[in-house]
């Protein structure tokens, strides 16, 4: 009795399970597995109005065309910066080459956009800005290289104590096909400044 349920009820389990997508169940695509982009595609993110960047995440695949699948935390600025007076996109840092970047007209970075390249095996990359009234950097500095050796994952946050991503330094092996990132990180003036960075 028995095994006529199974020999009943085994062809059309086999049919069920083929036709079950048990490699990809079904989720929201528009965030890969916790990251913003697919390896080797492009992308741009931009935080929520009023808020910048705090952390950078990323995982690399040699596999992939030694690309990284990228994630990004937000933050909300205090009330003491304002509201953003006007946001835009800097200029492009063409990929396969070492590069430093700093906002220009004392933004603050609030996104990233990236295209990747497969002649290089590297991103190009711009930043996306936003400056606060007349607020003015200070006290910055660089945090110590993201990742910590090539084709590492990345995990960099900043813990607060009133410090923004301004931009960053990258330097691109040739040979490991990835990047070493230095974010540069400064405190604002809580009164307007004169001061302008071009």
């Amino acid at each position: 009795m028995l095994l006529r349920l199974f020999c009943m009820l085994g062809p059309l389990l086999t049919v069920a399970w083929g036709q079950y997508d048990y490699y990809y169940p079904h989720r929201d695509y528009s965030y890969h597995d916790g990251y913003y982009n697919q390896y080797r595609q492009g992308f741009s993110f931009q935080c929520p109005h009023g808020e910048v960047i705090r952390s950078v995440s990323s995982v690399f695949s040699k596999k992939e065309g030694s690309d990284r699948q990228w994630n990004y935390g937000c933050m909300p600025t205090p009330q003491s910066l304002g509201e953003p007076m006007e946001c835009w996109w800097e200029e492009i840092n063409r990929a396969g080459t070492e590069w430093y970047q700093t906002c220009s007209n004392n933004g603050l970075v609030a996104g990233f956009q990236s295209q990747y390249f497969d002649s290089v095996l590297d991103r190009e990359w711009q930043f996306y800005c936003c400056r606060y009234s007349h607020r003015c950097p200070y006290s910055c500095w660089m945090t110590t290289e993201h990742p910590g050796h090539y084709g590492e994952d990345m995990d960099m946050a900043l813990d607060g104590n009133g410090y923004y991503v301004r931009g960053a330094t990258t330097t691109f092996s040739a040979v490991d096909r990835d990047r070493l990132w230095k974010f540069i990180a400064c405190r604002m003036t809580d009164f307007d400044c004169a001061f302008q960075n071009l």
